[in-house]
């Protein structure tokens, strides 16, 4: 087991055991910054060598990915899981959307491995954070709409009496600051410009510092997400068994699914591997940010406690080897 998940398992422990370990807000915040720049510059430095020919049918394959995983979540949340639409949305939104913190993980243990992917997947990272964001929130509005007109939106909705208070209209402009110029997509995507314009000559300078520190602060980083993910826990028993049992088994299928896009798009068996990994991943940062703002009907401890509490420590334990594993499948 790579030592970073050994890291993010300690956080676990110690939340469940009740220990007064803490990381200062501070340095959570400094760790969060240096990884989205350090991903982003890595691959800017290596986009610099690429064709856009070949980047950005890949790009636009990954975001229509990210935007059709709501579409797909959405019947199950409500059918099987009876939830209300502004829930089921949400948590099909955080789906839709991708973890960088997954990402790192995955992208450190194939370099454990000795797998090269890709140079500019940080790029799909960026590309994919918004997607899946914006269609949750088409899906909640069309919901929050039709019960407000007294009409089930579709069988799915039937029989559900409408939420106490349908949404006003959305605040789009502020949406789209908060995704677009959110703390996550603005330091991927400015990483990713500076890496381009200074190229592996001008980032020289600045390597040791984002390059060969970057493993150690993920490992701290994994620390706090392992104390944050064990006080998430208890969010989901208010949901019951069905969140556990979802949170665990849409990975599983959606890594399925970003592996075979992976490998229709030509990527190589590291860069599948990615795109699975970034498909069965959740987000837990921009996306309760930008639902909140959408969607306050939405509960946040349900997104959160599903895509924290039980996909991402799934995800950095048993997944990434299982989606690299899918990945050699599909090239075999």
């Amino acid at each position: 087991m790579d030592p970073v998940v050994l890291f993010f398992l300690l956080g676990i422990i110690a939340r469940l055991a009740k220990s007064d370990l803490r990381l200062p807000e501070a340095l959570y915040e400094a760790l969060s910054i240096y990884l989205l720049l350090a991903i982003g510059i890595k691959g800017g430095v290596e986009l610099a060598q690429q064709p856009l020919a070949t980047v950005l049918p890949q790009a636009l394959a990954a975001m229509a990915l990210g935007a059709s995983i709501p579409f797909l979540l959405y019947p199950v949340l409500r059918g099987a899981g009876k939830l209300a639409p502004a829930d089921s949305a949400s948590i099909a939104a955080h789906y839709g959307s991708v973890s960088v913190v997954t990402f790192a993980v995955a992208l450190s243990y194939l370099i454990k491995q000795r797998i090269e992917a890709e140079s500019y997947m940080p790029l799909m990272v960026a590309v994919m954070e918004a997607p899946g964001i914006i269609a949750g929130i088409v899906l909640a509005r069309r919901a929050l709409h039709a019960a407000d007109s007294g009409r089930p939106l579709n069988a799915a909705d039937h029989g559900h009496t409408r939420d106490a208070a349908a949404a006003g209209r959305t605040r789009w402009g502020e949406l789209a600051h908060e995704v677009l110029f959110g703390k996550s997509v603005l330091l991927l995507l400015g990483g990713l410009v500076i890496g381009t314009v200074a190229g592996p000559q001008g980032i020289e300078p600045v390597a040791p510092l984002f390059m060969g520190l970057f493993k150690g602060v993920l490992a701290l980083f994994l620390l706090e997400m392992g104390l944050v993910a064990g006080a998430r826990l208890g969010d989901l028993k208010r949901a019951g068994v069905f969140l556990v049992i979802f949170g665990v088994a849409t990975p599983v299928v959606l890594g399925v699914l970003g592996a075979v896009v992976g490998r229709l798009i030509g990527l190589s068996l590291g860069g599948t591997a990615l795109l699975a990994t970034l498909a069965a991943s959740a987000s837990y940062i921009a996306a309760p940010t930008a639902m909140r703002i959408a969607v306050p009907q939405a509960n946040p401890a349900l997104s959160i406690g599903v895509a924290l509490g039980v996909t991402f420590p799934f995800n950095i334990t048993l997944g990434i080897p299982l989606y690299l594993q899918y990945a050699r499948w599909l090239t075999s």
